[in-house]
């Protein structure tokens, strides 16, 4: 039998959905002409669909799926069969397209290389090298953080190696598993999205080339670089991980997570589903306690990711190993990289005569089996992605604003736009995409400072895909941490609010003329308070003090 409360979650889940339905019918579907539709506020309705469900379900597949089908009914007006149809269609797009397969080839063998490097005796040799200096949950949390500042290359592989490479040492310390996947949400995309050397660069750069109205000379690489220090959220973003380890104080949700496994040592919720990290994963007999089983296939990889990236840039003949790295087929050079890590370890396994290829084959199932979740649901965010292009979710959201936009409080209105439309496509590169284009000769028309408002852009579309249920990264997070997908997302957001209640104050100190390193500075300031003052208010209701550990 169902229990009470899962009868009421699925009943609130259906009276949502048939509400939608009747909404719709009431009000007559897209006006169709020419074969365009004018969909308007019928735009919002998937993304938003999709949300509540994951927060009422408490299960992201069948949300996102349920969102979809109601996406595809609206393009085709109100034809629920034909609906069907095509969400089966575009969830098999989804999978056919390169750029997507290379991510969930990715997902499968970097997962059956962990399980590999697991199998071979690599992992416990990493804890015992760290045992010393990471001996409690806050090291353990440290490290990791740490962690995710030097793997800046790219979100995906650093999402993939944080979470796989610090999961066994946070579990040790019991760090709840929603904490672990926060710490690795937040080194992912911020890091990525502003340093120096990375996979966003090229498209950034692009997008600011491709924006600029003729005769303005000026640099897109310039302005770019210009824009990093006024990407407010991204560094706050950065910096409230650190805080948080060092200090120890976590509030709201977080703080009952963490409660939780240091008192109880569970790493989950009761009920909850990670999304991986719960397999089985065997360590051989004849284990090996070496750390090179572990670090030779990371080193590997992540040397070969640079290196294939930069020959797919143009290796010698691009102008910059900068520009090389940015114009490359990032997720085909850390795929292929990937796949020779791979061989490379089951060649290193073997002359170490620590399994028989069938065995060292059955760790990487075991690793691999643990990503089928995981790609399930990446796969309908990607779906539902595709059909709010198709409904244009983000150019209504960016139009139905575009008039309230006024030179002084440009930054912050761009910003909190930015972060709404990718909270609902789950998309940074999607929203950098729209906004970029319009907020570029809207912010030279009213003279203001471009490299502020180009920053609000990029940075709040980093903010909105941080904390989206819908975004691939959130779902890389908890997949390689081995979190709940939705317990992550509701543990994770009241973090991401303070971060962007700060970031909004700092464009407001900014667009008063203030330097941006005061600026910077007055936000960390702001944010460690906030951090001080919400961990009091929530230890105080919980009845538990700091530290938790005693």
């Amino acid at each position: 039998m169902l229990r009470k409360n899962n009868f009421s979650q699925y009943f609130i889940a259906l009276l949502t959905v048939l509400i939608v339905l009747t909404f719709l019918s009431t009000i007559g579907w897209a006006n169709e002409e020419n074969g365009t539709g004018s969909y308007g506020i019928l735009s919002l309705i998937p993304p938003i669909l999709a949300i509540i469900l994951c927060i009422v379900l408490k299960e992201a597949l069948i949300s996102l799926i349920i969102a979809v089908f109601v996406g595809t009914t609206i393009l085709n007006s109100g034809k629920f069969w034909i609906g069907i149809e095509e969400t089966a269609n575009i969830l098999v797009a989804q999978v056919a397209d390169s750029w997507n397969a290379s991510i969930i080839l990715f997902f499968f063998v970097v997962g059956g290389l962990m399980g590999m490097i697991f199998f071979s005796g690599g992992g416990q040799a990493f804890l015992e090298s760290i045992s010393k200096k990471a001996n409690n949950s806050k090291m353990a949390q440290i490290f990791a953080w740490l962690g995710g500042i030097v793997i800046f290359i790219d979100d995906y592989a650093n999402s993939a190696f944080i979470g796989n490479l610090f999961r066994p040492l946070s579990d040790k310390y019991y760090v709840s598993r929603e904490k672990l996947a926060y710490i690795v949400d937040s080194t992912a995309a911020p890091v990525s999205s502003i340093f120096l050397i990375s996979t966003w660069i090229g498209y950034q750069v692009g997008l600011i080339g491709e924006s600029l109205p003729e005769g303005i000379n000026v640099s897109p690489y310039y302005l770019w670089l210009n824009s990093i220090p006024y990407s407010f959220y991204s560094i706050l973003a950065i910096l409230m991980v650190g805080i948080i380890a060092l200090t120890g104080r976590d509030f709201g949700p977080m703080l009952k997570a963490e409660y939780r496994a240091r008192t109880t040592h569970q790493l989950w919720a009761e009920g909850a589903r990670p999304l991986a990290g719960t397999s089985e994963l065997k360590i051989a007999k004849n284990a090996s306690t070496k750390p090179i089983n572990l670090w030779l296939p990371i080193i590997l990889l992540v040397v070969l990711s640079f290196y294939f990236m930069w020959t797919s840039g143009g290796g010698s003949s691009a102008e910059s190993f900068s520009q090389a790295i940015s114009d490359a087929d990032s997720m085909f050079s850390i795929f292929l990289a990937t796949l020779i890590a791979f061989f490379v370890a089951i060649i290193m396994y073997l002359v170490q005569r620590i399994a028989t290829v069938a065995e060292i084959m059955d760790s990487f199932l075991n690793g691999a089996r643990m990503m089928v979740y995981a790609t399930l649901i990446l796969i309908s965010a990607w779906a539902i992605k595709a059909v709010c292009d198709e409904l244009g979710t983000a150019p209504y959201i960016v139009n139905a604003l575009e008039g309230v936009l006024s030179p002084m409080i440009l930054p912050i209105l761009t910003f909190l736009v930015s972060c709404f439309i990718a909270i609902c496509t789950g998309t940074s590169w999607g929203t950098m995409g729209i906004v970029v284009p319009i907020v570029i000769p809207l912010g030279i028309s009213v003279g203001a400072p471009l490299p502020i408002v180009i920053s609000s852009v990029l940075t709040g579309a980093v903010m909105g895909d941080h904390c989206s249920p819908i975004s691939d990264t959130t779902v890389m997070s908890s997949t390689f941490a081995g979190s709940d997908h939705i317990d992550h997302v509701r543990t994770q957001f009241p973090y991401s609010l303070t971060a962007t209640f700060v970031t909004v104050i700092c464009y407001l100190l900014a667009g008063m003329g203030i330097p941006v390193i005061i600026v910077l500075l007055a936000g960390v300031l702001l944010l460690y308070l906030l951090i001080f003052i919400l961990s009091s208010l929530s230890a105080k209701q919980l009845g538990i003090s700091f530290p938790l550990e005693k």
